[in-house]
């Protein structure tokens, strides 16, 4: 990189791993470091810069690796240290930077110092390091305040002696105390620790939610406007505090100390674009992910609204913008926009999906999607499994489910298992290429054409479409990081240019369209009638 050039980050498309499901190496039917390093040159070939490996440390597996027991050590069911270092390196000589996943909300209820916590007993300086309370009630009986756990049910477990502890997630995930001084200067000996070993940056997993409100106060309620009905939202006393910041600015300057460009990813859930521009600015975090992106419904007023929310309140801070269509906790998108009725969704509620799924639909629009997100200012990032076109997975048998959300929600909410579903890579039966053992969840029988094998050097499947989309990206001299400019289109079209002779055109109208004149066609999401786009389509166009 010259010392001109920009960070790599800016424009990085980085590809998620949810090593669960990503490869097995050694047959346990479970995902692991030995299959992601043995399908790094697929990675290569697909055109991505950068790998975010889903948590990987020792855990007990109580939320698939969320619950982190030694940030310092692999969980044998993925490998060793020793395996990792060898992944970042083997990931380097390709040219493929590498970013973990990092927890810091919480930790398992098996890590070291919760286990000392219990022991040493109400009072102690142990527990300082958690968020321990009496309960309220004549007894103590009753839970310190009315939060509620983002997996169901209330967020505090009392225990014998009498007091309780929080977990904003399951009982297993107690949250750290943020203010403490102790737990502060132990994240930073973390990130220090896996930078010195090559890794390239961290994804932050709950961002938002490491400082509470000293208090505890009672949520508070706001009425629905559609029904009038209670929600709970975003201005919890536990979430998007403003004294967050300070503990970024310090992770900031923990990156700094190493050479090259080291960078973070906030999962961040705010309330308006502004809110989320606080995160990235120049002396915070580098980038953060674009949910009000991923919520939108395939409706072309809304894109374009959280397009401009993105890249105004962004830029205003010198921060780039990251979109996303997908990830491990959210339906596939060719399911979402499978169904006709347009819909958007809150932040941190399920998406249940309205009305029968269209597949041929969701996927001309998913498609569409991945030229539109590609083609937008600043980064991206592909959930594995999107590239090939994979639905999400919504008949799961209920004996198989294995997200914390089914229990804790007295079996009403499924989860997130539906996306989490190992990817097929070769052959017409599963495991399709996944591992030789038996997948730790089943793959549907209709997976067969999705196959990398099966899409491989195909010129109409949706991997050559992200390959070639990629190499385009890459090729440009317009795409990336920078600006872009909408152009005038009929109602129901998006269209903007970027420079040099850059323009991408997306048909949300249920009208084909024809294409401007003097432009030489790029790439298309799919084939086109006469020269004119047909509806759910999108094109690259040179101009």
């Amino acid at each position: 990189m010259s010392p001109t050039a920009a960070p790599w980050w800016r424009s990085a498309v980085i590809y998620q791993v949810y090593i669960r499901s990503f490869a097995d190496g050694n047959g346990d039917g479970v995902g692991d470091i030995a299959g992601i390093r043995s399908r790094l040159p697929y990675l290569k070939s697909l055109g991505v810069d950068a790998i975010w490996i889903n948590p990987w440390y020792k855990s007990p597996m109580a939320d698939h690796g969320y619950d982190v027991a030694d940030f310092r050590e692999i969980d044998p069911l993925f490998g060793t240290l020793d395996d990792a270092e060898r992944l970042i390196e083997e990931a380097h000589e390709l040219g493929i930077r590498v970013i973990p996943d990092i927890v810091p909300n919480h930790t398992s209820d098996r890590h070291a110092w919760f286990r000392a916590a219990l022991e040493a007993g109400p009072g102690s300086p142990e527990r300082e390091r958690y968020v321990f309370r009496p309960g309220r009630g004549p007894d103590g009986a009753e839970p310190p305040n009315d939060w509620v756990s983002c997996f169901g049910g209330p967020a505090w477990t009392r225990l014998p002696d009498g007091e309780w502890y929080l977990h904003l997630f399951a009982p297993e995930q107690p949250d750290l105390n943020w203010e403490h001084p102790e737990v502060r200067a132990e994240f930073e000996s973390i990130l220090r620790f896996w930078f010195g070993r090559g890794v390239d940056g961290f994804r932050i997993d709950v961002a938002h939610g490491l400082i509470k409100h000293p208090e505890l106060p009672d949520l508070p309620v706001r009425r629905d406007p559609d029904d009038g009905l209670p929600r709970q939202h975003l201005d919890h006393p536990h979430w998007d505090r403003d004294e967050v910041h300070e503990i970024y600015r310090s992770w900031r300057k923990v990156a700094d100390e190493f050479p090259g460009d080291r960078s973070f990813v906030a999962e961040a859930w705010a309330d308006t674009p502004e809110r989320l521009a606080a995160y990235v600015r120049p002396d915070g975090l580098h980038t953060a992910f674009n949910f009000d992106f991923l919520m939108s419904s395939w409706d072309p007023k809304d894109l374009r609204s959280v397009i401009d929310g993105s890249l105004g309140m962004l830029g205003a801070v010198g921060a780039p913008a990251t979109w996303v269509l997908s990830n491990h906790d959210v339906m596939r998108h060719p399911s979402r926009y499978g169904r006709r009725t347009a819909r958007r969704w809150v932040a941190n509620e399920t998406y249940r999906p309205d009305g029968p799924l269209d597949f041929a639909l969701g996927t001309r629009r998913a498609r569409a999607a991945a030229l539109l997100m590609l083609a937008l200012p600043g980064g991206a990032y592909v959930y594995q499994g999107e590239e090939l076109g994979l639905p999400e997975v919504e008949d799961l048998p209920e004996s198989v489910l294995q997200d914390p959300t089914w229990e804790r929600s007295g079996h009403t909410d499924r989860g997130r298992d539906g996306c989490r579903v190992p990817i097929p890579w070769s052959g017409r039966t599963a495991p399709y290429g996944f591992g030789t053992g038996e997948p730790w969840l089943p793959q549907p029988d209709t997976w067969a054409d999705h196959t990398v094998e099966r899409q491989d050097g195909d010129p109409d499947s949706m991997l050559e479409l992200y390959r070639a989309a990629l190499r385009i990206r890459r090729d440009h001299p317009a795409l990336g990081d920078g600006t872009m400019t909408w152009l005038d289109a009929p109602e129901g079209v998006l269209a903007f240019a970027r420079e040099p002779g850059f323009v991408c055109v997306v048909n949300l109208s249920g009208e084909p369209y024809d294409l401007p004149a003097h432009s030489a066609l790029l790439l298309s999401s799919g084939p086109l009638a006469d020269g004119r786009l047909g509806p759910d389509q999108a094109v690259w166009l040179a101009v």
